[in-house]
């Protein structure tokens, strides 16, 4: 089952409306995220040879979900990037730094959703503007949906699985060192990973 309705069956007549799925329609509203079950994930590589993964661990988002026309669905997150975690007080004290995200001039990351596509099944795309250093950008996010449910404390829930890649270069995340085996330290391309749990608001 995905989140947005389908187009009607091209062999339906012309004069009946699209029948709404009533599951469908029951997700339709607005929804919180939740920062407890949410990752908000990304993988760069280091020194050409291995993968670092780090996170964030302070955020606020929302969703609009329309069940009827996925164009008018929406979504917004604001990320405290003083909450960067790779497992490394050293490494997230530099990125904290002046060498990349600068967060005293810049403490957060945002991203505004512009548009949204459903692609079948239950994939969807959410295109919007990323802005990082005061740098906005526009970035496309894939998202799985993986289903809905309401939790023990009553609480509707819908989760999304999603992924992107930047180059990190584009919004003036340009530091580096040259290794002596040829290559840089940090690579230009991030992968950007999403396991999202989002609760309906009452």
């Amino acid at each position: 089952m995905g989140i947005f309705s389908r187009k009607s069956n091209e062999t339906a007549t012309a004069t009946a409306p699209a029948a709404v799925n009533p599951d469908l329609a029951a997700l339709t509203g607005d929804y919180t995220i939740d920062p407890s079950h949410t990752t908000l994930g990304f993988v760069a590589r280091h020194a050409m040879v291995t993968n670092v993964k780090g996170s964030f661990q302070e955020f606020t988002g929302t969703l609009h979900l329309d069940g009827s026309a996925p164009s008018s669905s929406t979504a917004t997150l604001d990320v405290e990037m003083a909450s960067i975690e790779t497992g490394s007080a050293d490494r997230d004290g530099h990125l904290k730094s002046a060498d990349f995200f600068k967060i005293e001039e810049f403490p957060k990351m945002t991203f505004r959703s512009t548009k949204v596509e459903a692609l079948g099944g239950d994939d969807y795309r959410i295109t919007g503007d990323l802005t990082i250093l005061g740098t906005t950008k526009p970035l496309a996010i894939d998202l799985e949906f993986n289903g809905a449910a309401k939790d023990p404390f009553g609480n509707e829930r819908i989760g999304f699985e999603g992924k992107a890649e930047i180059l990190r270069s584009e919004w003036g995340l340009t530091w580096n060192a040259a290794l002596e085996t040829g290559g840089v330290l940090v690579s230009d391309k991030i992968k950007l990973n999403f396991d999202i749990s989002a609760i309906k608001n009452a």
